[in-house]
């Protein structure tokens, strides 16, 4: 398996063309939207067909296709957005240590590849999460895995998705000192403001994606991770003081954003990281969803005004 996708990473010269042009497009939303417009280019330039025509095994090669050139295209559209050129994949390194090495241009070492597949492994799906769902839906009209994908990514693009451990690290910075974090998490929480980094949507209890980064971080070591330990646990005191009854913990955005750091990673890639995992889970339920014809209607309750008096109700 590790093989075979490892000879799909390099993009077909169709894509490779554009990229500079949807680099440029960007501007400030970067990689990520970049993303959105070489997955549609990617699906055309491959010849994807809806996956309600294909064979179950041609739609497994369809998001085999894509989930392999999906790390090649992120990192050539950050580079290029860099003035850099991009770096050619290489198919005798590992998913993470050739993920690295197209970022940076240099091969890394031993511990920073782990670490990076410590966190994509960690990542590479959850639950019917917006992202997922998007996907599924998309799926289950029959659709190609590229309109699949691209769906799937603009859910992701939003910053209560995947967009928090950049912003988490913004906290980190905003706080500074480890004698300002007391005063400086209590005048937001008092005005009702999120901290990013806390909080999840489905766990009331410590998110164990957060524990095992933490362990990463920590096997680091350094003023970096010292202070974001200390900065966890001063938060979730403050929270449980000022929100009491709430299990407010630590998610697996704070520490990831801090791994991602450590290992070289610049802040705009930290999304697109998460992307170049996920893509994988994305897949992954897009064939399950594909294998059953029915598309996904929801029903929705109507709950605006009532008709005027006197007019009859449309049956």
């Amino acid at each position: 398996f590790a093989a075979g996708t490892a000879a799909l990473r390099p993009l077909p010269d169709a894509v490779r063309a554009a990229l500079p042009a949807i680099a440029a497009a960007g501007g400030r939303s970067g990689p990520l939207a970049g993303m959105r417009t070489g997955l549609s280019l990617l699906g055309a330039a491959q010849g994807f067909g809806p996956v309600y025509d294909l064979s179950a095994d041609q739609r497994r090669e369809d998001t085999l296709v894509a989930a392999a050139a999906v790390p090649t295209l992120l990192t050539a559209l950050y580079r290029l957005g860099q003035g850099l050129e991009p770096v050619e994949p290489r198919e005798d390194l590992s998913y993470a240590a050739n993920y690295l090495y197209m970022v940076t241009g240099e091969e890394p070492d031993e511990g920073r590849t782990r670490a990076v597949e410590q966190y994509l492994i960690s990542t590479i799906d959850h639950g019917f999460n917006a992202s997922t769902f998007t996907a599924r839906v998309i799926a289950s009209t029959g659709a190609d895995v590229a309109a699949c994908l691209a769906g799937a990514v603009s859910a992701l693009s939003g910053p209560l998705h995947g967009g928090a451990p950049s912003r988490a690290l913004d906290t980190l910075d905003a706080i500074g000192t480890p004698d300002r974090i007391d005063g400086w998490i209590r005048e937001r929480v008092l005005a009702g403001d999120r901290i990013m980094g806390f909080g999840h949507a489905v766990y009331r209890t410590e998110d164990p994606r957060s524990r095992m980064l933490r362990e990463v971080a920590q096997g680091f070591g350094g003023p970096r991770v010292e202070f974001a330990v200390e900065v966890e646990r001063q938060v979730e005191a403050i929270l449980a003081e000022l929100k009491p009854g709430r299990e407010l913990h630590a998610n697996v955005e704070f520490y990831a954003g801090v791994v991602m750091e450590l290992c070289g990673l610049p802040r705009e890639m930290f999304t697109p990281t998460f992307a170049a995992a996920r893509v994988v889970g994305w897949s992954a339920n897009i064939l399950e969803q594909a294998s059953d014809s029915k598309i996904i209607r929801p029903a929705a309750r109507y709950v605006g005004p009532g008709a005027p008096v006197g007019v009859p109700a449309v049956a």
